[in-house]
């Protein structure tokens, strides 16, 4: 069984896919919740949450899969992740929770709907905010001793981790912005056009910076993507980058409906692969390689099979829900 070493990158893939699932769809109903203030009207935030209300709880499925997945698969990367990032996961997750309730809570409570909009708004900002600083705590590196964590309480607040906080507000109202172009008509949708622009042009600033920045806070950055079988992939991601920079404000200045989102999506996609050149063999920087980190081959495989079912269910009830809710939202419909 020679192949069996081979599973612990096949688990890093899947996990990785889970992320940037997850990233991609509960991104643009968390960036839909930063844009609620700019909404112009009660009705036009009604149409904003009625276009996510059918997919928003089946989006963040994917986050469950993705942390269970870590700690089953990976554990000694689980123990050190966690530990070293308790604060912001804890926030996040406490803020999604918030989020959820005031999703439900702002159709019944007339009187404190008000109350309930900003609860919105700020569990999604949050939750978004600490998601990103997670993430540029991941890439500036995790101390690792003795298989440990080694680091402080308070090693994942820096300058960089809160930019790339920043960063990913940015990038989760580009695409709340772009999907609700795709989704509605009228002032709402031109409104939501030009708040496309402004997110795009603040995450492309975003993404040049911290690909500039990246390679100065580890020497392993620089070596994984300027040597070797990497530097042909360099050259590519920045290039689709600007691809899809381009496919996007053509988009926008053309009036096209769905090709803002597909290049928002691109955005990501393209950052996603750019990062996951820079950590590899990586999955906790600077250090804790996949395979140290890897559950024993026995256990990989095992848990291998139940995905091979679990990850094409789900798969196959997302798209089912998105192709049943497909198309421009009723303005006279309401959320049930």
């Amino acid at each position: 069984m020679d192949w069996l070493p081979e599973l612990s990158f096949i688990w890093a893939g899947l996990i990785a896919f889970a992320v940037l699932t997850y990233v991609v769809l509960d991104g643009f109903d968390l960036g839909l919740g930063i844009l609620f203030p700019f909404a112009r009207s009660n009705r036009d935030r009604d149409l904003m949450m009625n276009s996510v209300a059918p997919v928003w709880d089946g989006n963040e499925t994917w986050l469950v899969l993705g942390g269970g997945g870590l700690f089953a698969v990976f554990p000694l990367a689980y123990a050190v992740v966690l530990p070293a990032l308790y604060m912001p996961i804890t926030v996040m997750l406490l803020a999604l929770v918030f989020r959820g309730v005031a999703f439900e809570y702002r159709w019944r409570a007339k009187r404190w709907r008000g109350v309930w909009d900003f609860s919105f708004f700020g569990g999604s900002l949050l939750a978004t905010f600490t998601q990103g600083i997670a993430l540029g705590a991941l890439v500036q590196g995790i101390e690792v001793e003795n298989r440990a964590y080694a680091g402080g309480w308070w090693d994942w607040l820096t300058p960089f981790s809160l930019f790339t906080g920043a960063a990913l507000v940015a990038g989760y109202a580009l695409l709340g912005a772009t999907w609700l172009v795709m989704k509605t008509e009228g002032p709402l949708q031109s409104h939501m056009r030009d708040l496309a622009k402004l997110a795009g042009i603040a995450l492309l600033a975003a993404i040049a910076i911290v690909s500039a920045w990246m390679p100065f806070l580890d020497a392993s950055y620089y070596s994984a993507w300027f040597t070797g079988w990497s530097i042909g992939y360099v050259v590519l991601v920045p290039a689709l980058v600007a691809a899809c920079g381009l496919m996007l404000f053509r988009g926008l200045l053309r009036g096209r409906e769905r090709t803002p989102f597909i290049a928002a999506l691109g955005l990501f996609v393209t950052g996603f692969i750019g990062l996951g050149i820079g950590f590899y063999p990586n999955i906790v920087p600077p250090s804790l390689t996949i395979v140290e980190a890897a559950a024993p081959d026995e256990s990989l495989a095992f848990t291998l099979v139940g995905a091979a079912v679990l990850i094409p269910l789900i798969l196959c009830y997302t798209a089912y829900a998105y192709w049943v809710f497909r198309g421009k939202i009723d303005p006279d419909a309401g959320y049930h």
